[in-house]
């Protein structure tokens, strides 16, 4: 067998790529919809016309109308935490968490759609419980991947703190920046600078704070 073949992973069944491309039309339009008009202002059975799929369908993928965005949440969360792995581990912790969400946010294409949402988030309690959920999902795998960064137990009680203080950093930081006015007076690193030299006081000296200077 040739060595190209070993080395490729398999791929999955046929019937679940095919779920997989229908959450993902199904999140696509949720978020063209709900950015577009407002989440208040959407049906699920518009999001499903417009993915091409049955309401009955919709509600197999998802509980509520508001969950179908979901994915696109996370996604901005999963890569921030992919690129903090990535971080030099001699880097501070706060400083490798700072650079490594600015540099998502700065690359990543659907910043603006996220940006939207949290705003309607604002008002809107479904919507926001969604936001919620999002981090409390990304919030265990942050705090393995300080444990690994640190040479420590995923258990480890420093850690687990660590990650949650930091999420809520990020998803402060996040929400301060989508909900100032219109005109923008701060710059999003500006603002997670300041977010996360906040917490930097509750983790001690010698943690670090981002640094950034990217917009």
């Amino acid at each position: 067998m040739p060595e190209h073949a070993r080395n490729e992973a398999p791929r999955p069944p046929l019937t679940e790529r095919r779920k997989a491309d229908t959450r993902r039309e199904i999140t696509k339009e949720a978020v063209r919809l709900f950015v577009r008009r407002g989440a208040e202002n959407v049906s699920a059975e518009e999001i499903a016309r417009a993915a091409g799929v049955s309401t009955r369908t919709f509600w197999r993928y998802f509980a509520t109308k508001e969950q179908a965005v979901a994915p696109l949440l996370a996604t901005a969360l999963d890569q921030t935490l992919a690129h903090f792995r990535d971080r030099p581990a001699t880097e501070p912790l706060l400083e490798a968490l700072g650079r490594a969400s600015v540099h998502n946010s700065t690359t990543w294409p659907g910043t603006s759609a996220m940006l939207t949402l949290v705003r309607q988030a604002k008002d809107n309690a479904e919507l926001r419980s969604v936001w919620l959920q999002v981090h409390h999902g990304v919030e265990r795998r942050l705090a393995e991947a300080i444990a690994e960064r640190r040479g420590e137990a995923p258990e480890d009680l420093r850690g687990r703190l660590h990650a949650g203080m930091a999420v809520l950093a990020l998803r402060t930081a996040v929400e301060e920046y989508a909900w100032q006015d219109e005109k923008g007076s701060r710059r999003g690193a500006e603002v997670l600078d300041q977010a996360l030299a906040i917490v930097a006081e509750g983790f001690g000296a010698g943690t670090g704070t981002s640094g950034n200077s990217a917009p």
